[in-house]
């Protein structure tokens, strides 16, 4: 299935579900709260290894229960971690609003020890970012360090993935390092300035982002699927109502980064990502929605 390694960062979700967002200073009524493990880096990672892919996570968490948490996931998702242990500070935690009649959510991530995460630091990991069939990260650490990170992944070879999530200014040359890009609409827009309402908007931007350098950019689109740059419109998979959209765009990274380093070409891969999101969104919490290899399968006929 190949080797993976992601950059990224690991949090504990505190989840509230509400019937909407209180205003500031107002206090309201939750319907549920939960708590589990998210942060995009993780879910990337997990969603990859249930794929049945290889996969090595880079981050740095805190000594505490949070961190446990962190471990066992990786552990029973078969995820191999490689990460500092910091005793003077935190493992990252997120807080996430859930709209309770749509699933739509807002998010609060504080990274903890991940905001250490340095360039340095992607230079001792030089040899296992080297390894890789496929190198993913996303913009939760340090920009530094993930700048750093694609640049050692690109001088060797390896194809590159970033999901420009959450949302910020590039390094120059920081696109040209990416053989994929996955932004979101919101994403898309904030990269290209064009406001992605449609599919033809979402190939407007596609062409914009290949000629800041991407390779391949991708603009996934939720319940309409995911628009891949030289192909079009790959349709969403439904799956079932939609309970939670959280881990939806980590649910399609890992499941595509896993069908690309396996060997799949990009249109099998992203009809691939599109399935395990379609099941990740009819079940609650972020890494806890990640599909497996066969469910994926199930639902796509085999």
């Amino acid at each position: 299935m190949g080797n993976i390694v992601v950059l990224g960062v690991f949090v504990a979700d505190t989840t509230f579900r509400a019937k909407r967002m209180p205003r500031m200073g107002e206090t309201i009524l939750g319907k549920s709260f939960s708590l589990g493990p998210g942060g995009k880096g993780s879910n990337q990672a997990v969603a990859a290894a249930r794929m049945g892919a290889d996969v090595s996570i880079l981050t740095k968490l805190g000594k505490d229960d949070f961190a446990k948490m962190a471990l066992q996931l990786w552990a029973d998702a078969g995820v191999t971690p490689h990460i500092e242990q910091l005793a003077d500070s935190y493992t990252g935690a997120a807080n996430i609003f859930i709209q309770d009649a749509s699933g739509d959510n807002a998010i609060i991530v504080a990274p903890g020890a991940a905001a250490t995460i340095s360039a340095a630091d992607m230079d001792k990991a030089g040899g296992i970012i080297r390894a890789a069939s496929v190198f993913i990260t996303q913009l939760e650490q340090p920009m530094a360090a993930a700048m750093r990170a694609l640049e050692i992944a690109k001088e060797a070879g390896v194809t590159t993935i970033l999901n420009p999530a959450p949302s910020a200014e590039l390094p120059k040359g920081m696109l040209a390092l990416c053989d994929y890009v996955t932004p979101n609409e919101t994403e898309a827009c904030d990269l290209t300035g064009v406001a992605v309402a449609s599919v033809e908007q979402a190939g407007e931007a596609s062409e914009i982002l290949q000629d800041q350098g991407v390779g391949t950019p991708i603009i996934t689109l939720g319940e309409r699927g995911a628009y891949l740059h030289g192909h079009g419109l790959v349709p969403a998979v439904n799956a079932g109502p939609v309970v939670e959209t959280t881990g939806a765009g980590d649910a399609f990274n890992g499941a595509f980064a896993s069908q690309l380093a396996a060997g799949e070409n990009p249109v099998q891969a992203v009809r691939f990502g599109c399935a395990a999101a379609g099941i990740s969104v009819t079940r609650p919490g972020a890494a806890a929605s990640m599909p497996t290899r066969a469910e994926v399968l199930a639902l796509m006929g085999g």
